[in-house]
């Protein structure tokens, strides 16, 4: 090898071995002086003739030894596309880019989408090999269609029971084993009727949804109270939605969510797009759980939940784009946050109380912004007839510092 010439070549394995690489796979396999992967790649080329060593479980002990093969010619294998939920990216974060190369194969997700006859650009597709089935959630309306890696056979009915639990039992299931090979088998079934126990690895599952009326999860914000569990203290529906929209989200942005309480708020804001992240500060243990709960079951578990006083757990976390106090707002929150923040960050404050509501009116003297009072009420039972029942008004502020 040449100075600055690739070493490293990671190839796509599919099911069908040797008959289905590329010239180059198969050139860079026969060339090499070492092969790795995984037990089951190994199998599927049985004959190789350079030395061989199997990754290793967990996959991360896998990376010190490849790196220790620097200056030999080296091929990695992987299944079909390395960079769709495959190795690829886990490998080369700790190379230079000149380091390596790779061939990728068909990717599972195009093998069973070829299979179904589906447009794999109209799928959401999901890798669940180590990910809670609830990341499936904001995907499950009727009508949807879905493909999802799972890790074994078993995991395929934990994936039925969940959607049946959900009220989506009528969901098909397409169980897709080994495609491409010679073990492949394709089998449907309703998710409430799943009952099969012979499921083999690798296993792609094709949803097509279907459920109860509504079941699926709104795709606006304002998702309904119900849907977290919570001790009270939660942002309310119509009070949630407009401080969202006051929020402003944008694709890829980090929210900071100053008393989380239920963690409704931070999960709304992921749910807007995928690339959404957010940490939430919440300072009573048993609300910072029920957050981290509520993410995991509406299919965001990427909600950081950080438990401490704020101000002070605010310092040496990344810089926000935007900021809510949903609770406790303060004069010395508020003061800390015009210290550490950059300009340019949007902050949304709400305030219930007549203290909290009159130190928002002082800061807006000083700060500027838009100040706003919310009031909100609903139909109720008044004797025999209805009246308005008036929720505690809400003053918001927002502004950007």
């Amino acid at each position: 090898m040449g100075e600055n010439a690739p070493w490293l070549t990671i190839v796509g394995l599919g099911e069908d071995g040797l008959n289905g690489l590329s010239d180059a796979s198969r050139d860079a396999i026969t060339g090499a002086e070492l092969v790795m992967g995984a037990a089951r790649h190994l199998a599927i080329l049985p004959d190789l003739a350079c030395e061989v060593l199997e990754w290793p479980v967990p996959f991360a002990d896998g990376i010190a030894l490849l790196l220790a093969q620097r200056g030999r010619r080296v091929v990695v294998l992987a299944s079909g596309d390395p960079f769709w939920f495959g190795a690829g990216s886990s490998v080369v974060r700790h190379l230079a880019r000149w380091e390596w190369v790779a061939l990728p194969g068909p990717s599972t997700f195009a093998l069973a989408a070829a299979e179904l006859g589906w447009p794999l650009e109209a799928l959401a597709c999901l890798g669940l090999h180590a990910a809670p089935l609830s990341r499936l959630r904001p995907h499950l309306a009727a009508g949807a269609r879905a493909l999802v890696l799972l890790r074994d056979g078993a995991a395929v009915g934990d994936l039925a029971a969940y959607l049946a639990g959900l009220g989506f039992g009528a969901t098909r299931l397409h169980v897709m084993e080994a495609l491409g090979g010679p073990r492949m088998r394709v089998r449907a079934v309703l998710a409430a009727d799943y009952a099969l126990e012979d499921v083999m690895h690798p296993v792609i599952v094709g949803l097509e949804v279907a459920g109860q009326q509504g079941a699926a999860l709104p795709v606006v914000s304002g998702l309904p109270d119900e849907v977290f569990a919570h001790d009270g203290q939660i942002t309310k529906r119509a009070v949630r939605a407009l401080s969202l929209s006051a929020l402003a989200p944008r694709a890829g942005e980090l929210l900071w969510d100053i008393g989380a309480g239920s963690g409704s708020v931070g999960i709304e804001w992921l749910l807007a797009h995928p690339r959404m992240r957010a940490i939430g500060f919440e300072m009573d243990a048993v609300r910072a759980a029920r957050a981290r709960e509520n993410a995991r079951a509406l299919g965001v578990d990427r909600l950081a939940v950080i438990e401490g006083c704020v101000p002070d757990v605010l310092l040496g976390q990344p810089v926000p784009d935007a900021v809510f106090i949903g609770g406790g707002v303060t004069d010395g929150v508020l003061t800390r946050l015009w210290e550490i923040l950059p300009h340019g960050v949007r902050v949304v404050a709400n305030a219930v109380t007549l203290e909290s509501e009159a130190l928002l009116i002082q800061w807006h003297a000083r700060a500027g912004g838009e100040l706003m009072r919310l009031e909100v009420s609903q139909a109720s039972p008044l004797g025999a007839k209805r009246g308005w029942r008036a929720s505690y008004p809400i003053v918001q502020w927002r502004v950007v510092r």
